[in-house]
């Protein structure tokens, strides 16, 4: 039991100090339009995607807070093509990936000989799109027919096979390509790797100021990634052999060009701070 208690205490530790990621890629947004029997509105392949990502340790944006606003999630929907549009929609819940597209089940118009069989056909497409640039990072489609008794169960059946599909091939695709563009921070036995946070960054320049300044001295920060920009706020993956009240120290005295710093809240494996612009 002891030895139990110790293991559990050391993990917590490692991961407070941000030594170990519980999730690991980008955050992920689903937005798929899904049409049980044509019109009514279902979850299935929305459902499967959460849990395919969970198994892969990818971290998805809460689809209760994305359902609670649902002006703007109607609104992407009918944009489903407009990838411009999904990014922007998923950098403002904090998303570094949107998984879109739609998928519909319909029944055939006529039962199976003299039986109550019905065949259910369901076509799926969908892609991935990154949130920061609206490039596409994969994309597929499939259709799947199954035969059930009743128009419930046969429709989500058609989905979820048509789903299972195209996730299965999808998924594998985007978190590769994912990880090639933007590759883990690599974090060396003398590191640490905090997420930084830094809010009042309103124009592109201020970002890239900031950006840079991270980059720019290898002792503060040997690996900088930014992981998400929205509404003024980005957050970044740094690996440094700093503590981080030295690297929020650095930040402050020797700010980025035009900027000052303003340090809102050191916590263990994270960094908070507000960039103000700097008067002549």
């Amino acid at each position: 039991m002891i030895a139990h208690r110790s293991c559990a205490l050391a993990f917590a530790c490692l991961w407070l100090s941000g030594a170990v990621s519980l999730m690991a890629g980008p955050k992920v947004m689903i937005l798929v339009d899904e049409k049980s029997l044509g019109t009514v509105p279902t979850s299935e392949i929305e459902a499967m995607a959460v849990g395919m990502l969970a198994e892969r340790q990818v971290q998805t944006v809460d689809q209760d807070m994305l359902r609670a606003n649902l002006k703007k999630r109607q609104d992407a929907m009918r944009a489903a093509g407009d990838g411009r549009g999904a990014a922007a929609l998923g950098r403002e819940f904090g998303a570094d990936v949107v998984i879109l597209g739609e998928a519909v089940a319909k029944p055939s118009a006529r039962r199976i000989g003299e039986t109550n069989l019905r065949s259910y056909q369901a076509a799926v497409t969908l892609r991935a799109v990154r949130t920061d640039t609206a490039v596409n990072l994969a994309s597929a489609s499939e259709d799947a027919t199954v035969v059930a008794l009743d128009d419930v169960g046969g429709s989500a059946k058609a989905l979820k096979t048509a789903g299972a599909k195209r996730l299965e091939s999808l998924l594998p695709a985007m978190l590769a390509k994912w990880s090639r563009e933007v590759p883990e921070p690599v974090v060396a036995a003398d590191q640490q790797s905090f997420e930084v946070t830094v809010g009042g960054l309103d124009q592109v320049w201020k970002l890239k100021a900031v950006r840079d300044r991270l980059r720019a001295n290898v002792r503060q920060a040997t690996s900088t990634t930014q992981r998400s920009y929205a509404q003024g706020m980005a957050v970044f993956q740094v690996a440094t052999p700093l503590p981080a009240e030295e690297l929020a120290e650095a930040l402050v005295l020797t700010p980025p060009e035009g900027l000052k710093m303003q340090v809102v809240e050191i916590a263990p494996g994270s960094i908070s701070l507000r960039a103000v612009e700097a008067t002549p």
